[in-house]
């Protein structure tokens, strides 16, 4: 069934899904900072740009977001022309962004004030993820309002589940990246080691990725870790923004989280050696670095 629904953030993740909710024959209207973004996604796609938040939001069933940070956030829902002032009383608002689990509880309440829902819903997959529709969606928030909402996430997702309250899709996405940045470690380490002692890399994965080693980031990323190619996939810079979240949250928490902490630092080093738009595979390049001298 074709809903109306609105788009706020054109990067590499919202533009093809917003793409995604329109070839699926929903009505979308699209806002995106950088103007010229916006209008190359209306002649790729057809539908309408808006010149603001609040604009873009106004009679929409769904409002979706896809921005940046906390900040970026907090700034095109309750800033000037925020979304939050055009939004409908029963209407959703799904947040994509991974931000922290304090800004999604406070945008939540201010969304309840004013009678409509808010979903936390970060998503991983990556670009790839998003231009094939493939998401996995982790959502926190109201169970009827993502009974609603998750028929029109299913244009650009190939999983979508419901976690718990408000806050409980961004701490899964915590999670996430946790475990994703021990295994980039423990892959780049991998890789590290079998070129010191004079293994074919390739043979080595190719052997291990069938046991209990196996996984996505071995699969999908050891070949171009192995030919020192980082021009793709999740920016270091991003990785950082979100590990910050993580371990602010653990702090909080209780959780006792080294591996994670030193992973971060690691690529703190990425970025020193000028890496700040690298994927996250591009650990092994300082480990290469060391040994070189």
């Amino acid at each position: 069934m074709s809903s109306k629904t609105a788009f706020i953030g054109l990067g590499v993740m919202g533009y093809p899904m917003a793409g995604h909710l329109k070839k699926a024959g929903h009505q979308v209207t699209i806002y995106n900072r950088t103007a010229s973004k916006a209008e190359q996604w209306v002649q790729e796609y057809g539908g309408m740009k808006a010149s603001t938040p609040a604009d873009a939001a106004k009679e929409a069933d769904f409002v979706m977001a896809c921005v940046g940070n906390d900040d970026d956030l907090r700034e095109i829902t309750c800033g000037t022309n925020g979304a939050f002032s055009g939004m409908s009383q029963g209407s959703v608002f799904i947040d994509h962004t991974t931000v922290s689990a304090k800004v999604t509880r406070e945008l939540s309440e201010n969304a309840a004030e004013q009678g409509f829902s808010f979903l936390d819903a970060p998503i991983s997959g990556g670009q790839a993820g998003a231009e094939n529709g493939m998401l996995t969606v982790m959502v926190g928030g109201d169970p009827a309002a993502f009974e609603r909402a998750q028929p029109v996430m299913d244009a650009y997702s190939r999983m979508i589940k419901l976690l718990g309250p408000s806050g409980y899709g961004q701490m899964t996405k915590m999670v996430n990246q946790i475990c994703i940045a021990g295994l980039v470690q423990g892959l780049s380490e991998g890789i590290h080691f079998a070129k010191a002692v004079g293994l074919d890399v390739e043979a080595v994965i190719e052997t291990i990725s069938k046991g209990a080693a196996q996984s996505w980031q071995m699969e999908n990323r050891y070949k171009t870790m192995n030919e020192g190619e980082y021009n793709h996939g999740f920016a270091v810079d991003w990785m950082r923004k979100d590990l910050g979240i993580t371990l602010e949250e653990a702090r909080s928490n209780g959780a006792h989280l080294p591996v994670t902490a030193l992973v971060d630092q690691f690529y703190s080093e990425i970025q020193a050696m000028g890496g700040r738009r690298w994927d996250t595979s591009s650990l092994l390049v300082r480990l290469e670095d060391r040994r070189e001298k």
